[in-house]
């Protein structure tokens, strides 16, 4: 008969155990076995016996499944009976003696049962004939504690019996309960809770829809156990399961877990209870605070039965009391009166320090009416929570100080703040109508206060209204808003107006939006106003004419964002940055923002982090990365009605679209993009379509449409204000001019940037500026401009600029006779464009190596340890390389690849530096050594 394999699909984290129980019944074939499981309550000892019997039955088993009871402890022979019922069939076939002493056993004879060793031979005698008739036995007993004493006795001894055949004892005990089995020699297995990837995985399986922040906190408080992992998301709503809700400080047991956590707790002597709970409500485990807010006489003491009882124990090197199971907390919470908790929130309050957020989150669990104090307290505290990062407790925070505000003006205020900091952070965009109208219903003179107004604008920028509306309101609100203090709570609702309003300015893509929201934001600006804005301002509202005064501060802001905890203050650095290529810088903030995000926390500014680095990826030409951030940041724009955010990440797929040839998709987003903007007067929708449309075109040569196109936003000569995206533009317009002739309009726009002096902001823009300035000339090649763009220090960190260069240079190469310069070009052109999959400009440069006459063909690697040297090398420092390898001097190479012979130089050193060599001789050495 084939061994028992007990790998069950139904049991997440349990290979081990099923492992120990697959050898416990291979064991059991030959000479029959007993073990007992062992475990904490809820630990999932019931799920492996029940693992146990259907993979035995399936194996050839009999399966015999028996259950202690504590209501039958005392009933002599009650568990065995349970036994005997399911092999009555087998009696009248044993020898009479046995047969009686059975049936006695059963309470179906006159007879009294004989001695114990009479029925243990005669319950044997029938399991081995039942054994060789049927197959071999598994005899399953759970809940061994509950196994009254003769019928335990009864089967220890037929589980220690070294001849009682195929058959397989396994039972299942609590650690701690007395029970005869555990006492009487028969192995012990310990079910030790799940680790941490399996519980995660048993709460992801069960329930789906759980966010991860809640998800972890299950996992924290259940400890591994899975009856408790389990059962604590069946009292929370479908809110508190999701990212919406708040959840309770200490989590609800269902019956089921109060069965298992409170039993202990319950027995425990009142004073002992009131320790506890305040406890739990203090949450730091400092003993100085339970002494203090304890009102016993006899202080700490009380503590004695828990920490007997096992509840509690003191840690002997923080010198904290902890709970050794988290639920027990919970327990200790369900048995509690809420007049008992409100007397331990305030008997905790008093002895914490005036303004201490805890001090102001007791009083307000202590509260039970309206408090104007109490709210205020509260409400500091709420914004004290939003800064360190935790924008859903922020938010919950406002909403229970809004019940407590005694006033409707309070109230409402509280509201709108809640609806604010929802629509602009948490992603909560969709309860903003219910909070706003609520606070209109609190006080309707309060619903063009700077919160509504800044709710009111988000929802109109993702919904059906327009620019100049939102932009409207919020101007109005800003306008004639009473600061009640210098606060930094006013700061913070301050900051989110502006927020608000500067994507208002930059979506409405025009100069006179941005020229009200910089003098409104001077005049109205509260004195306590943090140095971002005029980052952000310079560096993102008009980067081509503002951003160098701004950048060395930018520049100290970025460095310091692995300290910065504000998710706001994180966004607000990276939003700086995108224009001005100090993005990479942000990318670990970013992330740590996303991963908040899908957490549950800061989604709205989570999405737009995601798109931001899907920008980096576009740049950096991690194409497939760009997709996969962008679909998954789209999927949160339909979840959350976030629209307008949304166009961004349309905006980079439809880029992508547009490079790598695809021509349909791109038409299609540039069309949604423009039908969506246009009626809203999103100005920034349409130039972001013109942008796909124009790459889209270049691609495919076709340069009269991506001249027209591009015409129609650029004016030859001038930079516009405020149009950052006007630094994106230019390689893309120089090109479109000087293929259709309109080399002035090209020269003219080039010069218009570098009166600017727009590449002094970062190196990617110094270098499309040396490139387009070289494109633009139309009688000679200037090699001097095309190597200074080629030989951009870090030019690989946006490997399709850097293409586009080289295709240009070397389409002039080609067409001035200079083949072998330009195959050098083109052919780095082409392995980047291949690697990014931009199948029409791979096209143009292959177009071009195949003009020029050349075989288009790989060089020759020379392979050393199973490596590719040339792998190492840029295409330019394997022509340098190789020709160095001959014996050409710097200046030979330089005259034969029309280049300087300070950039063959530059080439060279960093040919010796990868290939590990220092002189030519070195060099020559190296590309020609064969394989050892």
């Amino acid at each position: 008969m084939a061994s028992a394999s007990l790998t069950s699909p139904n049991l997440v984290g349990r290979s081990a155990e099923l492992a120990v129980l697959d050898r416990h019944f291979d064991t059991a074939l030959a000479r029959g076995a007993a073990l007992i499981l062992t475990g904490e309550a809820g630990v999932g000892k019931t799920a492996l016996l029940d693992a146990a019997a259907a993979r035995t039955s399936e194996a050839g088993f009999r399966v015999l499944r028996i259950f202690g009871c504590p209501y039958q402890k005392g009933i002599g022979f009650s568990v065995l009976n349970q036994l005997l019922l399911r092999l009555a069939e087998g009696i009248p076939a044993l020898p009479a003696w046995q047969a009686e002493t059975l049936q006695a056993v059963r309470g179906l004879s006159q007879e009294q049962p004989a001695e114990l060793l009479a029925i243990t031979n005669a319950v044997q005698a029938l399991l081995t004939r039942t054994a060789t008739e049927t197959g071999p036995l598994a005899l399953i007993v759970d809940d061994a504690a509950w196994v009254d004493r003769s019928s335990a006795m009864v089967l220890g001894t037929l589980g220690r019996s070294p001849h009682a055949g195929p058959i397989a004892l396994l039972g299942a005990s609590r650690t701690g309960d007395e029970s005869l089995l555990n006492n009487i020699g028969i192995p012990e297995y310990e079910v030790r809770p799940l680790d941490d990837a399996a519980a995660n995985e048993l709460v992801a399986d069960r329930f789906p829809a759980m966010a991860a922040r809640v998800r972890r906190r299950l996992v924290a408080e259940a400890r591994g156990n899975p009856l408790a992992l389990l059962e604590l998301p069946v009292p929370l709503d479908d809110l508190q399961q999701t990212e919406w809700g708040a959840l309770p400080a200490v989590l609800p047991l269902t019956e089921r877990l109060k069965n298992v956590f409170s039993t202990r707790v319950a027995a425990l002597p009142a004073a002992t209870r009131k320790l506890l709970l305040l406890a739990v409500l203090d949450g730091s485990g400092e003993l100085h605070i339970l002494q203090r807010a304890s009102d016993g006489p006899d202080g700490l003491s009380g503590l004695s039965p828990a920490e007997r009882a096992g509840l509690v124990q003191v840690d002997g090197g923080t010198g904290r009391l902890e709970f050794r199971h988290p639920l027990t907390r919970s327990a200790v919470m369900d048995l509690s009166t809420s007049e008992e908790r409100r007397w331990a929130h305030g008997a905790l309050a008093a002895e914490l320090p005036e303004g201490s957020e805890h001090r102001a989150r007791h009083l307000a669990d202590a509260a039970v009416g309206p408090d104007d104090h109490v709210a205020a307290l509260l409400h500091e505290a709420a914004y004290s929570t939003l800064r360190r990062g935790d924008a859903v407790a922020a938010i919950t925070t406002l909403l229970r100080a809004s019940e407590l505000s005694a006033t409707g003006t309070d109230k409402a205020r509280r509201l709108a703040e809640a609806a604010c900091l929802g629509a602009n952070i948490t992603g909560d965009l969709r309860n903003v109508r219910a909070l706003l109208d609520n606070a209109g219903h609190a006080d309707p003179s309060g619903v063009g206060s700077l919160a509504a107004a800044t709710a009111a604008a988000s929802r109109l920028l993702n919904g059906e209204g327009d620019v100049d509306t939102a932009h409207r309101l919020l101007i109005g609100a800003i306008e004639t808003h009473e600061w009640p203090g210098d606060g930094e709570t006013v700061e913070d609702i301050f900051r989110e107006a502006l927020n608000t309003l500067l994507l208002v300015c930059f979506y409405g893509g025009r100069p006179e939006l941005w020229h009200s929201f910089e003098d409104v934001a001077k005049r109205r600006r509260p004195p306590t106003s943090g140095r971002l804005l005029p980052v952000i301002l310079g560096a993102f509202g008009d980067p081509a004419h503002r951003a160098l005064p701004v950048l060395d501060r930018l520049d100290h802001l970025v460095r310091g964002l692995h300290q910065q905890t504000d998710p706001v203050r994180v966004f607000g650095v990276a939003l700086s940055s995108t224009y001005v290529d100090r993005l990479p810088g942000c990318r670990s903030a970013l992330r740590r923002v996303i991963d908040d995000g899908r957490d549950g926390g800061a989604m709205a500014l989570a999405i737009q982090a995601q798109f931001l680095l899907a920008g980096d990826a576009y740049s950096g030409g991690q194409w497939d990365d760009v997709l996969a951030m962008t679909e998954e940041g789209l999927g949160w724009c339909e979840t959350y009605d976030y629209r307008l955010t949304a166009s961004t990440g349309r905006f980079q797929r439809g880029l992508v679209a547009a490079a790598r040839g695809d021509g349909a998709t791109a038409r299609e987003i540039a069309d949604r993009l423009v039908s969506w903007g246009n009626p809203r007067g999103l100005g920034a929708l349409r130039v972001y379509a013109s942008h796909i449309r124009a790459l889209s075109a270049l691609g495919d040569a076709d340069f009269d449409t991506a001249h027209r196109l591009l015409r129609a936003l650029v004016t030859p000569g001038e930079v516009p204000l405020f149009m950052p995206h006007a630094l994106w533009l230019l390689l893309d317009f120089t090109e479109a001019a000087a293929r259709t002739d309109h080399h002035e309009e090209a020269a003219a726009h080039v010069a218009a940037f570098r009166r600017a002096d727009i590449p002094s902001i970062s190196p990617r823009l110094a270098m499309v500026t040396d490139a387009a300035e070289a494109m633009a000339t139309a009688d000679f090649i200037d090699h001097d401009l095309f190597e200074a763009a080629i030989a951009t220090p870090g030019a690989e960190r946006w490997p399709f600029d850097w293409a586009r260069i080289c295709l240009a240079y070397g389409e002039r190469l080609r067409r001035a006779k200079a083949g072998g310069a330009a195959r050098v070009h083109l052919d780095a052109a082409l392995g980047t464009f291949e690697r990014l999959g931009a199948a029409p400009w791979s096209a143009r440069a292959a177009g071009e190596l195949r003009a020029s006459g050349i075989p288009v063909r790989p060089l020759e690697p020379v392979e050393s340890d199973g490596r590719d040297r040339y792998a190492l090398l840029t295409p330019q420092e394997r022509v340098a390389a190789q020709l160095a390898a001959t014996g050409l001097t710097n200046k030979q190479i330089a005259t034969r690849l029309f280049l300087s012979p300070r950039t063959v130089a530059a080439h060279l050193r960093s040919v010796f530096r990868k290939l590990n060599v220092t002189s030519r001789g070195g060099l020559r050495d190296a590309l020609t050594a064969p394989m050892p």
